[in-house]
């Protein structure tokens, strides 16, 4: 089982190979609701917290926590969301690869190399990049990004809650849980909805 520790030596090969890389991570491609989110982040050579870790099996507070400190300690980083408009129109594949690409592009360091979570490369991109199947379990750097990708995202669907009160994203931040697809049957979709996801389109139609 991987430790916290195990994600910093999985790291500590790339500080001497390819220092300085970024780590690059999304949240929200599930979703029916709001964009997705990326973040980009580069740590300095010394540095290590205990409690960095996969988001999922983080709490919120300890997130918002280390949100906190992986700004402050981080060399760079940079936070980029693509709204559900982009999404419907070149999926959500796409979008969260665009995510990626500017989260990078908006680091005020150039990374020489980049991990990237998941098995598809940015395209179109002139930085050096390597896949990592579940990298936010694996490298420091990925679960840093994913951090600032998820509060970062969280915190967008709290604001729209408060805009569009029917939906309770505070509650489950845009995901199909049957509360969200319950709302979407009685009150139909808000301009936030991702309409090409299931259910939306078939719940549309009966409508």
């Amino acid at each position: 089982m991987k430790t916290q520790t195990d994600l910093f030596l999985f790291d500590s090969a790339y500080h001497v190979q390819s220092f300085p890389f970024a780590g690059v991570d999304e949240a929200g491609r599930g979703p029916l609701a709001g964009p997705v989110t990326a973040a980009a982040v580069i740590f300095p050579n010394d540095f290590y917290h205990k409690d960095i870790n996969d988001s999922k099996k983080l709490s919120a507070k300890t997130r918002e926590e280390l949100s906190k400190i992986i700004k402050k300690e981080s060399i760079a980083y940079s936070i980029v969301s693509i709204d559900n408009n982009v999404i419907d129109e070149i999926n959500i594949l796409q979008a969260s690869l665009l995510a990626m690409k500017k989260a990078v592009l908006g680091l005020n360091t150039k990374p020489t190399l980049c991990l990237i979570d998941g098995n598809k490369k940015i395209p179109d991109f002139d930085t050096a990049q390597e896949t990592i199947i579940r990298g936010d379990a694996k490298s420091a750097s990925i679960a840093a990004a994913s951090i600032l990708a998820k509060v970062e995202r969280d915190k967008i669907m709290i604001d729209f809650s408060i805009k569009f009160p029917n939906y309770s994203f505070e509650k489950h931040k845009g995901y199909a849980t049957q509360e969200h697809i319950a709302a979407i049957r009685k009150y139909g979709i808000c301009v936030i909805h991702r309409k090409t996801f299931s259910p939306i389109p078939q719940i549309l139609e009966r409508r």
